[in-house]
């Protein structure tokens, strides 16, 4: 037998391009996903009329299983400019270079402002209708680019829909979610939708 010898097209990341836009106020996001066996990436610019109007960019850094390394944030918006740094250090984080001792222990990032936050926990939830998962987050704002602690919990309805309880910060508060089989959101009630002309398309491929 032959020996697989590996080719450049084994080893690429599978690019992705994604749309949302809000559905409670006029906003729209672009976001860019590249997937592989190295980790995963993503960038993404946000347009949005919200609290006067803002426009921000993040981008990520994964392990291949989906738990966030770090994150870059910056915001444009009437008061000026600003930049936040989050990092993942041992068991807890640190926020533009400086360890916050509040958020040892919790385990995923959620920025406020984009769905894609929500696949890092979605794509943990256990398959069957009716399991759920409890984590704590590390919250941003994405408006305010402040950083606190919270707490959610996501509960599997059936095949590509959960429900999103928060338990923290914003306490009451649930939203029905729609996913795709990556796990990430569709639809999350009341606040973002996919704009369906977003495409998969294979490594290098524009």
């Amino acid at each position: 037998m032959t020996p697989h010898k590996t080719t450049d097209a084994d080893t690429s990341p599978n690019r992705s391009v994604l749309f949302w836009r809000r559905t409670d106020i006029p906003g729209l996001e672009r976001l860019e996903l590249k997937t592989g066996p190295d980790g995963v990436t993503a960038s993404s610019t946000v347009i949005c009329l919200e609290q006067g109007g803002f426009r921000l960019e993040h981008r990520w850094t994964l392990t291949a299983d989906w738990c966030v390394q770090s994150a870059d944030i910056e915001r444009w918006n009437d008061q000026g400019h600003e930049r936040l740094r989050l990092q993942r250090v041992a068991t807890g984080w640190e926020v533009n270079g400086l360890k916050r001792p509040d958020l040892d222990g919790a385990e995923e990032p959620d920025l406020s402002v984009t769905p894609f936050c929500n696949s890092f926990a979605i794509r943990r939830v256990p398959a069957a209708a009716g399991q759920h998962l409890t984590l704590d987050t590390v919250f941003i704002d994405g408006v305010a680019l402040t950083v606190a602690r919270s707490r959610q919990r996501y509960e599997r309805q059936g095949p590509g829909r959960l429900r999103y309880v928060d338990l923290g910060l914003f306490s009451g508060f649930q939203a029905a979610l729609t996913v795709d089989e990556n796990g990430l959101v569709t639809r999350y009630q009341g606040l973002f939708e996919r704009v369906e002309s977003a495409t998969w398309e294979e490594s290098g491929e524009e």
